[in-house]
């Protein structure tokens, strides 16, 4: 059978779906470079009374390549992926990259921690790290005399 649709918006279909795609064009990673230097990863931060935990999308990294740094009050997490440029063959001509080289950085504010006392890990291409804050003193509360 027909289709339903009043015939005015089929033009209005179809130019929204070719806007979409010259949208989509110069929205694509193929600009990325264009953009920024550096890029980004995904976290995750819980919080416990004794400490943080933070969870940081990394795969394909190796430990080697990730540098984590606290300057008070900014705790760092940089990973470097260098660029393979190698080629086995030189008739192979590169059509599409999505594979991302270069820095990702990811800079949090963070106090009162105890920055000796961090622990990091990676496994399975995430990098968990514990970071404990520092006891909190207990403040006194003082009585006026008179």
């Amino acid at each position: 059978m027909f289709d339903m649709i009043p015939f005015g918006r089929h033009k209005e279909d179809a130019f929204s779906q070719l806007a979409k795609s010259f949208n989509d064009f110069f929205n694509d990673d193929f600009f990325m470079p264009l953009k920024n230097s550096t890029m980004s990863f995904k976290t995750d931060i819980r919080e416990t009374d004794q400490l943080y935990l933070v969870e940081a999308e990394l795969p394909g990294f190796q430990k080697e390549d990730i540098d984590i740094g606290y300057a008070n009050p900014y705790l760092t997490i940089k990973a470097v992926r260098k660029e393979d440029n190698s080629v086995e063959d030189n008739d192979q001509h590169m059509v599409r990259r999505e594979r991302r080289y270069g820095e990702y950085v990811r800079r949090f504010y963070v106090e009162d921690i105890n920055e000796d006392g961090i622990r990091a890990s990676l496994k399975d291409g995430v990098l968990s790290l514990e970071i404990p804050k520092r006891p909190q003193t207990q403040t006194r509360r003082i009585e006026i005399q008179e």
